[in-house]
């Protein structure tokens, strides 16, 4: 018997994937124009996760979706949020201390920290893809983080000193990230996704808010340029949530969403377009290593 493949894909339903990428990298260039203007990372989280909890919350309203969840779901939650909230900050950490597109992409290493996190909480052994896909990912992200440092001149010690800290960051969100999915799968199963996305942007938007306070208020933008990005970032990671949980389904897109894993690509672009960013040669190639086989990971057959 042949196994089950995902659903081809319509037109309408790939535009929409390449759209919700190229916002979700958008966004992250936003962040870091923000950034460069005096915001700081847990006022963009405070942002982007309150406003994006509020419309996926008013579009539950008006479509009368229950909110109903039961004692699992209540429990799982809290811990998905607090993680979603780590990830957040330590994402954002990353892109503003590294170039955009490598930030993107050293998070996407999650298919292997969700592949891990599965066998330690739930005993679950990974697929032999996932563990083919596990050494060539790693050395394309050495080749775009240029490990050696000889792209950038530096040296080993030189290149770690000055982007060290900023893929600490990318590493943390992708590992946080990865367990977050992890427990998503098996301890909120029939949850309604619109809901579980409003109720963990809520948790993270009330995380982000003590975090103001504590220390002393927002940091919001000293220029024009700022508050662009501050309402960018804000409004593409908002609108790119609500076409995710209300439009794709509808399209008929469940089990082809590894498309939107080009998003580091259209990062890559836009950062050279926005900020000047550029990376060399073979930095750009390792990242379409990783790119491709996060896609070849996620459009494996089910």
């Amino acid at each position: 018997m042949s196994r089950p493949t995902s659903p081809s894909l319509s037109g309408a339903a790939f535009a929409s994937l390449l759209l919700i990428a190229f916002m979700m990298g958008a966004n992250h260039v936003a962040a870091r124009l923000a950034f460069n203007d005096g915001v700081d990372v847990t006022t963009a989280v405070l942002f982007r996760s309150g406003i994006t909890a509020l419309v996926v919350l008013a579009l539950l309203r008006s479509t009368r979706t229950a909110l109903r969840l039961d004692a699992r779901q209540r429990r799982a939650l809290p811990a998905i949020g607090l993680l979603i909230g780590v990830q957040s900050l330590c994402l954002y950490s990353a892109v503003a201390r590294l170039p955009v597109a490598l930030a993107l992409l050293a998070f996407n290493a999650y298919p292997l920290w969700t592949a891990l996190w599965a066998r330690v909480v739930y005993g679950e052994r990974p697929e032999r893809r996932v563990l083919a896909a596990m050494p060539v990912m790693l050395v394309g992200l050495a080749l775009a983080l240029d490990v050696s440092g000889a792209a950038s001149g530096l040296g080993a010690a030189g290149h770690w000193a000055r982007i060290g800290s900023g893929v600490a960051f990318a590493l943390a969100a992708s590992a946080t990230f990865g367990l977050a999915l992890v427990l998503t799968q098996h301890e909120t199963v029939g949850l309604d996704g619109r809901l579980r996305t409003a109720a963990t942007m809520g948790l993270v938007a009330v995380l982000a808010l003590a975090g103001v306070v504590v220390q002393g208020g927002p940091s919001l933008p000293a220029t024009a340029t700022g508050w662009w990005g501050l309402m960018g970032l804000t409004a593409l990671y908002g609108t790119a949530f609500t076409l995710m949980f209300t439009l794709l389904p509808r399209l008929g897109v469940v089990g082809n969403s590894a498309i939107m894993n080009v998003e580091p690509i259209f990062a890559l672009l836009l950062a050279w377009a926005v900020l000047g960013q550029s990376i060399a040669p073979v930095q750009v190639a390792g990242g379409l290593l990783v790119v491709a086989t996060v896609m070849w990971l996620g459009l494996r057959r089910r």
